[in-house]
């Protein structure tokens, strides 16, 4: 029997039954599919304190007769938050198979770790059918997504396919339980050190993070303090034990969650450095093939809101650094969403004028021919059918363009960065690893 939800009492604690047909409801016009068991069906898991929608995260509260129950209000707002994401359904990403089969985990409930559970999902499926593959309890939704709706197949490329928003989405969902996991487990350990201890404890290190896994012991996360600057990923990437010391890290950027990959420049080749896999995602310009990029509104966080972090990250590689630049597909997309802005054309819309269609950005020849690169900003997707040239930037015009932008934005990252900064600096760019387990990384 269903529940009724009172609309107006949002401040009231509902059943998971009720929760479900509530997210349901409230994201039935969303762009993104959600599936009707997000609390109560695999992978949610009410015991766990928590449950994610989308890149938000509820909890669960056990209320009186012992039964599960969340709070209304959040389940609306992680609702509104998703209704706001637009989602592309042509602009994919390649998320598998990935190099080796996932191990299996001693908790099919959490975390999050969605590759691994589609990756699981899509290689056992052969063997089982669909009623049965429900029985055993495999992930019905992940994150209150229904991503079976969205998952493309390329069986030519043997590649399976989720489009980019929905993928940036269970990257800050999978964020955003790492940092509730362990705040839940620092709140735990602040009440356990107001009692009065049974047997000798040892004190943590004041400058280290820590963080505790679902399946293991607390670790100690330390911050990232240039232990890495000047190394080249060729080397350390072929160095036994890099990803178990890459883990021991606070992510380089947000400083919130843990590191997971080592962050390089695959145009120079030298260590930037550790980064959490959703600060990774974020990096990545939106391309559309090899030398041509679609500039997204999310160029805003990376060229404007935390502009500062960034490009103390980027310049955190030392030939980008030296020659005072970033890497050629960042360059171009700073060129297109910073410099180019104000030719962007609009149109007439409800309220004011809307920017037209999407920024597009291309270039023939590379950065190690300065003299025939050339930087084509273009708009795609236009309202009326147009699809105009707005500039061609040659090379060493962006160049300059962004250290004088760098001067006025960033001071500090602009005094750091200039060939007199490096002595010993090789003139020519160092060979770089391709990096093959995402789709269409070795550009950044």
């Amino acid at each position: 029997m269903s529940e009724r939800v009172m609309p107006g009492r949002t401040d009231s604690l509902i059943t998971l039954v009720a929760a479900d047909a509530l997210w349901v409801d409230l994201t039935a016009d969303s762009d993104v599919p959600t599936a009707p068991g997000a609390f109560t069906r695999s992978p949610a898991h009410a015991r766990a304190g928590y449950v994610l929608l989308g890149a938000q995260v509820v909890a669960t509260v056990r209320a009186s007769g012992g039964q599960w129950s969340v709070p209304e209000a959040e389940v609306r707002r992680a609702a509104a938050e998703l209704n706001a994401v637009r989602m592309d359904r042509q602009d994919l990403v390649r998320v598998g198979p990935v190099r080796r089969a996932p191990r299996q985990e001693g908790d099919e409930e959490t975390p999050l770790r969605w590759r691994r559970r589609i990756t699981r999902e899509l290689q056992e499926r052969d063997g089982l059918d669909q009623e049965a593959r429900r029985e055993a309890g495999r992930p019905y939704h992940l994150a209150g997504i229904d991503w079976r709706q969205i998952l493309v197949e390329r069986n030519r490329e043997g590649t399976w396919r989720l489009p980019r928003a929905v993928v940036r989405l269970l990257d800050a969902a999978e964020h955003a339980e790492t940092r509730w996991v362990r705040a839940a487990r620092t709140r735990r350990a602040g009440a356990a050190a107001t009692e009065p201890p049974s047997h000798p404890r040892q004190t943590p290190d004041a400058d280290a993070r820590r963080t505790t896994s679902p399946e293991g012991p607390t670790v100690s996360l330390r911050p990232y303090n240039g232990e890495l600057e000047g190394r080249l990923y060729s080397v350390l990437s072929r160095k036994p034990g890099t990803s178990r010391r890459v883990s021991g890290w606070v992510c380089a950027v947000c400083r919130s969650g843990p590191a997971a990959v080592l962050d390089h420049c695959h145009e120079h080749g030298y260590v930037r450095a550790p980064v959490c896999q959703s600060c990774n995602t974020l990096e990545r310009p939106d391309h559309l093939y090899s030398n041509d990029i679609r500039v997204a509104n999310r160029y805003t966080r990376l060229f404007h809101t935390d502009t500062d972090d960034w490009l103390t990250h980027w310049h955190r590689c030392s030939g980008c650094r030296a020659r005072t630049t970033l890497p050629l597909p960042h360059l171009a997309a700073w060129t297109a969403h910073t410099a180019c802005r104000s030719l962007r054309p609009t149109h007439r819309a409800p309220r004011g004028r809307k920017p037209c269609g999407v920024l597009r950005v291309s270039w023939t020849g590379s950065q190690n021919a300065p003299r025939s690169c050339l930087l084509t900003v273009a708009v795609d997707f236009c309202p009326s059918g147009e699809h105009r040239v707005l500039a061609r930037v040659p090379y060493r015009e962006a160049a300059e363009r962004f250290r004088v932008w760098l001067a006025e934005t960033a001071p500090a990252v602009a005094a750091a960065a200039g060939p007199d900064r490096l002595d010993g600096l090789p003139a020519q760019s160092r060979p770089v690893v391709a990096d093959t387990s995402g789709g269409d990384l070795e550009l950044f």
